[in-house]
């Protein structure tokens, strides 16, 4: 720099106006820094401008840091235009006083041309980045609206799917609420159907019962007409003999035969339910080793025949004894071997230890004291050592077996307590008795609750039969 007493250049002022420079140049990065909406090219020509008048005062600076050679024009008046001597003097004597100022000065001044140069570079930089960034932005401009417009479409394309979907919705609550009457329809239609089939099985179970019962008996009767007939043809014209006589008071016996099947239909279940039943003995068989061809099996009182048939499909001899002719004759359709005859006559016919059990469901309920007596002691007589015995009887430990269920057959005589039996069981030879107690009623008819309810159950909806078993001493 060039001394301070010069009325043309003032340090002061020009290190002054630099500082403000400096301190304008920060603030207006920190409001750029703080101003995301300023324009970059307004920012890249301010700077150019003011580089352009860093640079001028740096010329300045410069041409006024170099050694004084030539008195100033201002000064060559009077009286400051003085000899050339006095005057090289002098400026020998302001270069020698300021050498150090100039070196100073120049050191500044290079430091601000290094500085002018990295602005330049900066600047240069900036415009580059400037260009890319705009480059970039016009791309990503572009980018973005495409983006923008393909959203747009696929909005409309939500849109639009969405109303279809809203659309077929509607639809489809449409259709179920149709479907639902129709299947409201087809319920009550179903409904009926089932109403109407009940009744057509109930009509057509009663029909074929009634028709049975009417074959049947008419069976019956041309039977009894036919025997009359020729007893009468062959007595006439003399009278009838006492044999004559018992022969018709026999058969008069039979007469309800067809009605008692109808009854067993209607009362003691189907076929199917009977057979079912009856599965539970035959572990008892297979232990007790019976069923053989050596050791037959005798069922007393045999009825339809679903215990024979169970027996022959399991692969055991057994053959059956029953009074009712219409019963035998279903049997004997069925390919079973059953005869007709009394139960102790035919048990007083056979040798001893000719059979291997003697079996007889709901039958001993059917006789008095002393035929079941008498029973128990034939079955024990004919069955071989070891054989097995099972009879199957209403258990009257159930109220509403002995006070109601049980009377529903009307040629059942008393209700027979199972201890009773039991009893009569071992005095007529029978050992390792025991008592099996058989179909309670279903679960969804007894009440709920313990103590009291679980003894109301046992006495009403307990075990609706039993069977005594047991074996013959060898």
């Amino acid at each position: 720099m060039i001394e301070n007493n010069n009325p043309e250049i003032n340090v002061d002022e020009l290190m002054e106006k630099i500082r403000q420079e400096i301190l304008s140049r920060q603030g207006y990065s920190s409001a750029t820094s703080t101003n995301n909406n300023t324009d970059a090219s307004y920012l890249t020509s301010n700077i150019g401008s003011r580089i352009g008048y860093i640079e001028s005062l740096l010329k300045n600076a410069e041409s006024r840091a170099y050694i004084r050679t030539k008195w100033p024009e201002k000064l060559n008046r009077f009286p400051f235009n003085l000899i050339s001597k006095l005057q090289t003097l002098i400026l020998k004597g302001i270069n020698f006083l300021f050498k150090d100022q100039r070196e100073v000065n120049f050191n500044l001044i290079l430091s601000l041309k290094e500085c002018l140069m990295i602005n330049h570079q900066l600047t240069e930089e900036i415009k580059t980045l400037k260009s890319q960034i705009d480059d970039c932005l016009i791309t990503g401009d572009t980018h973005f609206q495409g983006i923008n417009e393909r959203l747009n479409i696929l909005d409309n394309s939500i849109q639009k799917l969405g109303k279809q979907i809203v659309a077929v919705d509607t639809r489809f609550q449409g259709v179920n609420d149709n479907l639902n009457i129709v299947d409201n329809s087809i319920q009550q239609l179903d409904q009926q159907i089932v109403a109407v089939d009940t009744r057509f099985q109930g009509m057509n179970e009663r029909h074929l019962r009634n028709d049975s019962y009417i074959k049947n008996d008419l069976m019956q009767q041309k039977r009894l007409i036919s025997l009359f007939l020729e007893e009468a043809r062959q007595r006439l014209p003399e009278p009838f003999n006492q044999e004559q006589l018992q022969t018709f008071v026999s058969e008069n016996e039979h007469l309800l035969d067809a009605l008692y099947l109808a009854f067993e239909d209607h009362f003691r279940g189907t076929r199917e339910d009977i057979f079912n039943r009856l599965k539970v003995y035959l572990p008892l068989i297979e232990k007790a080793n019976v069923g053989t061809p050596e050791a037959p099996i005798l069922d007393v009182g045999c009825g339809r025949g679903e215990w024979l048939e169970l027996l022959r499909e399991s692969g055991y001899t057994a053959r059956g004894l029953d009074i009712n002719r219409v019963m035998i004759e279903q049997c004997q359709a069925r390919g079973l071997e059953v005869i007709a005859g009394d139960v102790i006559d035919y048990l007083a016919s056979l040798p001893d230890n000719s059979l291997g059990a003697v079996t007889g469901f709901h039958i001993i309920e059917h006789l008095p004291f002393k035929m079941l007596m008498r029973l128990f002691s034939e079955t024990v007589r004919v069955i071989k050592p070891q054989g097995l015995v099972i009879f199957e009887t209403p258990n009257p430990d159930n109220v509403l077996v002995g006070s109601n269920t049980f009377y529903l057959d009307p040629t059942h005589i008393n209700p027979l307590p199972s201890p009773t039996i039991k009893f009569m069981a071992e005095t007529c030879g029978l050992y390792n008795t025991q008592i099996i107690t058989l179909h309670p009623y279903p679960e969804n008819a007894k009440i709920n609750g313990q103590g009291v309810a679980e003894r109301f159950n046992d006495l009403f909806y307990g075990p609706q039969d039993y069977a005594v078993v047991g074996y013959k001493h060898e």
